[in-house]
């Protein structure tokens, strides 16, 4: 099941609620709290750039809960467009590395919970739904990047799995940010060494099942 960890993930809260819990704007954004998929629209929260063109405002701009579609459009050599990028495995990649260095395109994606597979059930060769949530923080940032495109898009960062992921037969896992607002703001404003060191596993011991 290499790669399949994120394919669902819940986001239980309203948008005041979201925005309130890191420090942005909520605006108009009419999020109550949900079940996200790919090819949906998704609330974020960016810091400085809001629309596709336009330099980062100057100072220290407001961060802004913003709705992107979970999915970008895969690059030409991939062969299939219609089968859109949920998440980066590798940072380093000549099709992320732009965006993620600069730190306009990053963004935190809110989240209560997210999904992965079980390993399949040898009696009925079924997999069963795993919802994983954070003890220690009740709604977490996962790290995004998004991308410019007719619809702006985003993927979510992942890391290597840790121990109670890989017992579930995965060997990556979103990249959760720890409950930190230092953290939170590294992903968004810092240069791309200060970002990257944020991508780290979770502790399992501070992870719990729904």
């Amino acid at each position: 099941m290499a790669g399949s960890v994120l394919t669902l993930y819940r986001l239980d809260a309203p948008a005041a609620a979201i925005a309130a819990r890191f420090g942005a704007h909520a605006g108009a954004d009419p999020w109550a709290g949900g079940t996200i998929a790919p090819g949906r629209f998704a609330p974020v929260i960016t810091s400085g750039r809001e629309e596709v063109a336009g330099p980062r405002p100057a100072g220290d701009p407001p961060r802004r809960l913003i709705p992107r579609l979970w999915g970008v459009p895969p690059p030409p050599s991939a062969g299939d467009p219609s089968r859109l990028v949920l998440t980066v495995r590798n940072p380093d990649s000549p099709f992320w590395i732009g965006n993620l260095r600069n730190s306009e395109f990053r963004c935190l994606v809110p989240a209560s919970a997210f999904m992965a597979w079980g390993r399949i059930a040898p009696a009925s060769g079924k997999r069963r739904q795993h919802w994983l949530a954070c003890a220690d923080q009740p709604l977490f940032a996962m790290a995004g990047v998004w991308k410019d495109s007719e619809i702006s898009s985003l993927a979510l960062l992942t890391v290597e799995a840790n121990a109670l992921l890989r017992d579930a037969g995965h060997d990556r896992m979103p990249a959760i940010l720890p409950a930190d607002p230092r953290a939170w703001t590294t992903w968004l404003r810092s240069e791309w060494k200060g970002a990257e060191a944020l991508l780290q596993p979770y502790p399992s011991g501070m992870m719990r099942e729904t």
